[in-house]
């Protein structure tokens, strides 16, 4: 994915959940980063399964 096509967000989460996210991302190899991606990416998906695909349109 092209580095424009990427957004920045600021989550803010107890210490206890970074932590133990950080734990899982390691187990998986991954960034916390890429951790909350995949995280995202199967929720997202289950809530289109359930409702249908989700269409946003594409800004300029």
């Amino acid at each position: 994915m092209e580095k424009k096509d990427m957004a920045r967000f600021t989550l803010r989460v107890p210490k206890e959940f970074l932590g133990k996210l950080g734990y899982i991302a390691a187990y998986n190899g991954r960034t916390k980063n890429k951790e909350l991606e995949q995280m995202v990416k199967a929720r997202i998906s289950a809530f289109e399964q359930k409702f249908g695909e989700i269409i946003i349109e594409k800004e300029d």
